[in-house]
């Protein structure tokens, strides 16, 4: 996020122009994907605490996943569309406008950042895994439900970091140039 800040501050108009070679659309379709996925999280803890064993909570834990996965297939398929047009920084860059040398910095940050992004949601869909078969195995109750609640606070906070990644990313200057 400091590398994004200090040169965004230092080349705003290639930053911009940069993301404009991103698909707002896409982006927020996964946004809208990951809110829902909040939700479905939300949906699930609150099945844990209320004593709900197995099958309620099991349901919103895979909605989660679901979810979780279709925001990393989107994900996939803009990295593929981003290699087809040779936006991936390194010896085949090619940039459409000016400004390549920054445009390649915006987009080394862009796959910095949403590929770490994107680690964390697989390490996220693995935590679900493991919270669905512990619930499966009625472990998970009124009684006792801290780790649908730890794993909860971990994915809402992985949502969180995309709601910051998205603007910065996708929405900078939309309608001109400049900063």
């Amino acid at each position: 996020f400091a590398a994004y800040t200090i040169y965004r501050i230092s080349f705003p108009d290639a930053f911009a122009a940069a993301s404009r070679q991103l698909d707002v659309t896409l982006g927020t379709f996964n946004t809208a994907v990951l809110i829902a996925s909040s939700l479905t999280m939300a949906l699930a803890v609150h099945a844990a605490q209320s004593g709900r064993r197995g099958g309620s909570i099991v349901v919103w834990l895979v909605w989660t996943m679901i979810l979780g996965s279709t925001f990393l297939g989107v994900k996939a398929y803009e990295y593929a569309h981003k290699f087809h047009e040779h936006l991936v920084p390194g010896p085949h860059f090619v940039y459409p406008g000016t400004d390549a040398p920054q445009a390649q910095l915006f987009f080394s940050i862009y796959f910095i950042l949403t590929g770490l992004h994107a680690i964390h949601m697989i390490i996220g869909i693995g935590l679900l895994l493991w919270l669905v078969r512990d619930s499966l195995r009625g472990r998970y109750g009124a009684h006792y439900n801290a780790p649908v609640e730890n794993v909860g606070l971990y994915w809402h906070f992985v949502d969180i970091v995309w709601i910051f990644l998205f603007p910065l990313l996708y929405l900078i200057d939309r309608h001109g140039a400049g900063g």
